[in-house]
């Protein structure tokens, strides 16, 4: 393959990680200040989201007594619900606009409704639908992620694509990290917490974690507004002039038509981006519930124990990243994603129940008490040291259905740890390179709509699934599933590949 030539200064481009800028010109500066950026904004909305998602449960339950588990699922949904509707309109206005815009009209969102979020407490009756709408804000204002990709997409050449996503995604890795680490830390102002009277907030372990996202937000908008600038380079790395969206000079860098991408790979990807997302939507909103109700924890047991492992899940994902990096050079994208997938199915079928002994009933040990089963149970509900713990009585498949133990417990969220980050970041780093140099925008809107549909069906389909039969149902559906993603990825391993090598100008 001839070397490439950078045509301002004749110099080979022969670095990997780096475009045809020269490392030190104020274009080349300029462009990575840019993409770390984007790196930030990808890591606060992954603080954003998942510094709530432990506590939304016992938040729920605190705050309106008629919530079930079924609703806790629309609750999580609602969120990508937003996300999805939001991601498509971010990306066509990041086609057609500057960037800075879409990303802090959305960023303003999400700030504002963290604020909403930490005062659902506050209304007399249907509260839980207040929370519902909270989420669903959060959701729309984190459509930028769409904007975040295809700006990352746009300012790195093919070879460094790659590796520029799995920074993308370590950064959204530290973000899981930390969004569960400083809620499990917030958990130590409890329940009660205290009030500020004069604006009528109750800072507590629930609306503090809340209240910290929107103070991110604050920081991730100056950063927009004050480092952020377009760039965009092709392919080979070189770098095209930033649009100029008022002059009729512009560059068109969008001279390769629609019908030059393969639609089918599109499609493809969209559908295993939808898969990968809607298995880990079902994990992350089954955990508190399922631990608290397989491992009889309490409310703050169950925030705190699950924000540790999550964080641990966190910095697992980490190292997975930089495995990832070596293994697509070495064995290539697509085989990193199949081998991914295997990993999930393992998880997911670790988790099944089996054996003799069966979970602890709510209750049960209450009512043996001839003294305390005269109690009615509102009375016991009312006692805070009499937390009832444990299986609900009313999910009858509770009396029947072997417990998860923690054993396995732990073993599937390693996997989860290992096979979930790689097909991530795979999934969407081959998305970029099938799109090819055309602005992404909307492409990319729609791969995180996709993944929004899912994290938004997700979680409908666990909390009653789970709720009505029982874990055996729901994991040995998402094993099926898993099955379902590695057939489809096999047959049509050979049309996921880059823009670029579809059309001859590499050799992959």
């Amino acid at each position: 393959m001839p070397q490439l030539v950078d045509p301002d200064d004749s110099t080979p481009l022969l670095r990997d990680d780096t475009s045809s800028d020269h490392p030190q010109s104020e274009d080349y500066r300029s462009r990575w200040r840019s993409i770390r950026v984007m790196y930030f904004t990808m890591f606060l909305s992954s603080v954003g989201f998942t510094i709530v998602i432990t506590s939304v449960w016992p938040y729920l339950q605190k705050i309106d007594e008629s919530a079930d588990a079924s609703f806790l699922g629309w609750v999580v949904a609602a969120y990508s619900l937003g996300q999805m509707v939001a991601s498509p309109i971010f990306g066509l206005w990041s086609n057609k606009r500057p960037r800075r815009e879409p990303l802090v009209c959305s960023i303003f969102i999400n700030l504002s409704a963290n604020i909403y979020y930490a005062y659902v407490y506050l209304p007399r009756t249907n509260n839980k639908f207040h929370m519902l709408i909270s989420r669903a804000f959060v959701g729309f204002g984190a459509g930028n992620v769409a904007v975040v990709r295809s700006y990352v997409a746009g300012a790195t050449s093919l070879k460094e694509r790659t590796s520029a996503m799995a920074n993308m995604s370590a950064c959204q890795a530290l973000g899981f990290i930390l969004g569960p680490a400083l809620q499990a830390c917030l958990s130590f102002i409890g329940e009660q917490g205290v009030t500020v009277k004069i604006i009528q907030l109750q800072l507590n372990m629930y609306t503090a974690p809340a209240l910290l996202a929107a103070a991110f937000g604050l920081i991730n908008i100056l950063l927009v507004v004050l480092v952020l600038r377009e760039h965009h380079v092709d392919d080979d790395g070189r770098h095209i002039n930033a649009i100029n969206y008022t002059s009729e000079d512009s560059v068109d860098i969008s001279e390769d038509t629609e019908e030059s991408v393969d639609q089918v790979a599109v499609l493809t990807s969209n559908i295993l981006f939808f898969i990968v997302m809607f298995i880990f939507a079902v994990f992350e909103t089954i955990a508190t519930p399922l631990s608290m109700d397989m491992f009889a924890w309490t409310r703050k047991e169950a925030v705190l124990y699950n924000g540790i492992i999550i964080c641990c899940i966190g910095f697992e994902s980490i190292l997975v990243f930089l495995v990832v990096k070596v293994a697509s050079q070495r064995f290539g994208d697509r085989p990193v994603l199949l081998a991914g997938l295997a990993i999930i199915f393992c998880g997911f079928f670790i988790l099944l129940p089996w054996g003799n002994h069966y979970p602890k009933i709510q209750w049960a040990d209450v009512k043996n008490n001839s003294l305390v089963s005269r109690m009615s149970e509102a009375t016991i509900a009312s006692n805070s040291s009499l937390e009832p713990t444990g299986c609900p009585y009313e999910q009858t498949w509770c009396q029947y259905t072997p417990v998860i133990h923690l054993a396995q417990y732990i073993s599937s969220d390693i996997l989860i740890g290992v096979g979930y980050p790689a097909c991530n970041v795979m999934s969407y780093t081959l998305y970029s390179k099938i799109l090819g140099p055309k602005p992404q925008g909307v492409y990319m809107g729609w791969l995180t709509a996709s993944g929004s549909g899912a994290r938004t069906l997700g979680p409908i389909f666990v909390s009653h699934v789970y709720t009505i039969l029982g874990p055996r149902w729901a994991f040995s559906l998402i094993c099926g599933m898993v099955v379902g993603a590695i057939i489809l990825l096999s047959s049509v391993y050979r049309k996921l590949i880059a823009f670029s090598a579809r059309h001859g100008r590499i050799v992959e």
